[in-house]
């Protein structure tokens, strides 16, 4: 198959790309060998595939059932989940995740690193969600973390429900040290997941300092545990809202062991957006974690939604475009050449977050994996909503689209 004209990431120069066996060939100015399929892009933008980098399949389209988080908190997101926990059953899994992973192809996205709850004990929507990502995997890759919802510590039994999580195969480990009863909790929390991500060569992905509150240090924990085990780029610290809250001084210090980890992160600011600084008066903080000073220091920053439609966000619809588009206004990110790259944010940041960037990417030898977007460049994208055109995994095409288009009777 010949791709012909395609604006490659930006590029103001139009090229062609080659596919042959699922695989990107040759790119360039090509041209049409006898018998070959052809798609003219007529200089439209071309992307590597949109990456999800952190979500909760589990929990999505769950919202209001069965109650509403009316505060708006996390800490009540989690009771009203812990309540719709006790009607999950593998057919609701199965038609709220199928759902779900249908509205983020249709938007470009094909691969989502999800996290699922295990502090059941029955382990239930992990056992289906795994069913899932064999499923689904010509349509989606799936990245599964144990994610203790409740606590490692702080729930009954929950570092053997974490082991048990790892021994099905699940992709990370997870935890969340600010849920954790004591600080105490926190720590041995911590060192306990990344050990057990160590011995069982499992990436980790920690919900970390999701809170306002500037005393909660998880992330300093975090970083030391992936430098002492070698670990390194093999972890991610999601949320770190706490660190919006830190002061500059210890901030500072902070850094320098964050660059020495190599640890990846992973900002939400539509769900964090909505759920921080619910406890303050005026001023109120932002809540998103200091993207643009990770970014200037060299530290891997990706995005992702978080939640769709669940007791911790009422809306969402599977668009990585909303997440940049917020995430851009929020960080204060508002400059040309900002706005232009941000694309990264869900594509390369978000492949090394996931630790594929190995075999992601327009280039020649890499899986023929992409996705057209009706605009001239990721500029032009952002502010008129582009729509995917296309979207191809493996040189197959998996989502074709028209453009929208407005009839103005005036």
């Amino acid at each position: 198959m010949l791709i012909k004209n395609a604006l490659i990431e930006n590029s103001e120069k139009p090229q062609d790309l080659r596919i042959e066996n699922g695989v990107f060939t040759d790119i360039g100015k090509l041209e049409q060998q006898e018998n070959e399929e052809v798609l003219d892009l007529n200089e439209q933008l071309l992307l590597p595939p949109f990456i999800e980098s952190h979500v909760h399949l589990d929990t999505c389209l769950t919202a209001g059932d069965p109650c509403w988080n009316m505060s708006g908190t996390l800490f009540e997101g989690i009771e009203c989940w812990s309540k719709r926990k006790e009607k999950l059953n593998p057919e609701d899994i199965r038609e709220r995740v199928n759902k779900v992973v249908r509205m983020y192809a249709a938007n470009g996205i094909q691969a989502i690193r999800t996290h699922v709850d295990v502090t059941d004990p029955k382990l239930m929507a992990l056992k289906t969600i795994l069913e899932l990502k064999e499923e689904l995997k010509d349509v989606m890759d799936l990245q599964i973390v144990a994610f203790p919802q409740e606590g490692i510590l702080s729930y009954p039994n929950g570092k053997q429900l974490l082991i048990d999580a790892v021994k099905m195969g699940v992709d990370a480990v997870g935890a969340i040290p600010h849920f954790e009863f004591t600080r105490e909790y926190s720590v041995e929390s911590l060192n306990f997941a990344l050990q057990l991500a160590a011995d069982e060569n499992k990436l980790v992905d920690v919900h970390c300092d999701e809170i306002d509150d500037e005393a909660s240090r998880g992330l300093e924990t975090v970083a030391v545990r992936a430098l002492e085990l070698g670990l390194y780029d093999k972890v991610t610290a999601s949320h770190t809202t706490a660190m919006h809250s830190y002061n500059n001084a210890y901030v500072l210090r902070l850094m320098r062991l964050l660059k020495m980890s190599r640890i990846n992160f992973v900002a939400n600011p539509l769900v964090n957006t909505h759920l921080q600084g619910r406890i303050d008066t005026y001023p109120k903080r932002r809540g998103l974690t200091r993207v643009k000073e990770l970014l200037a220091e060299g530290i891997n920053v990706s995005f992702g939604h978080d939640d769709i439609f669940d007791p911790w966000y009422p809306m969402g619809n599977g668009s990585l475009r909303d997440v940049v588009f917020m995430g851009l206004h929020v960080g204060q990110m508002m400059g040309y050449e900002e706005i232009m790259n941000s694309y990264k944010l869900i594509t390369y940041n978000a492949a090394k977050t996931l630790h594929i960037a190995d075999h992601y990417g327009i280039e020649i030898n890499k899986p023929a994996s992409f996705i057209v977007l009706d605009a001239k460049n990721y500029y032009d994208a952002l502010v008129k909503d582009a729509a995917v055109l296309y979207s191809y995994k493996n040189g197959k095409k998996i989502v074709a689209n028209s453009p929208s288009k407005q009839n103005v009777l005036f």
